[in-house]
């Protein structure tokens, strides 16, 4: 009879380390984890020098907003010269989603698919300031499409709704 008591006991000990194991971890994951479920606060960029540049040395007017609220974050630029004359504008929204502006010199089909990341054109236009942007809808992005910009394509695109990217195209102002 002592053999079973001992058995118990080891058992009931056992089961009491694994409980205290767990509660060690637990402990440790809550204080050492993050568990901030909000969308990381992105830098503000300031653009004015770097679209200074592409305006200088693209065979394009350069798109840019213009009076776009303060509440519109430019969170990325850069302009790629070359054969592409890639320049890129990137925003977070008000509402924190993501608009883009791209323009480039490339091909017009590859550079649509590629900067609304495979959408296709729909039947419905949108007339801002007196061009006609063309929406582009079944890609990861829904994007506003220019195709009459001298030497280039323009697309507004991104994972805001179609007022947002409407709300760029209208402050874009191309020089």
């Amino acid at each position: 009879m002592a053999g079973s008591n001992g058995k118990q006991k080891t058992a009931r000990d056992m089961i009491l380390s694994l409980a205290l194991i767990g509660i060690a971890a637990a402990v440790v994951y809550f204080l050492s984890v993050p568990h901030d479920d909000h969308a990381p606060d992105l830098k503000r960029v300031d653009y004015q020098v770097e679209l200074a540049g592409a305006r200088r040395a693209a065979s394009y007017p350069v798109a840019a907003p213009e009076g776009l609220p303060s509440t519109w974050k430019a969170t990325s630029v850069r302009f790629q010269g070359g054969g592409s004359d890639r320049w890129h504008l990137g925003f977070q929204t008000p509402a924190g989603q993501y608009v883009q502006v791209e323009q480039s010199t490339r091909k017009r089909s590859e550079f649509i698919d590629q900067a609304s990341q495979g959408g296709s054109a729909t039947q419905r236009t949108e007339k801002i300031d007196g061009r006609t942007w063309t929406r582009y809808a079944g890609g990861r992005y829904d994007a506003l499409v220019l195709q009459d910009t001298p030497g280039s394509t323009t697309v507004v695109a991104g994972t805001g709704s179609f007022e947002e990217l409407t709300t760029m195209a209208e402050a874009l102002k191309m020089e």
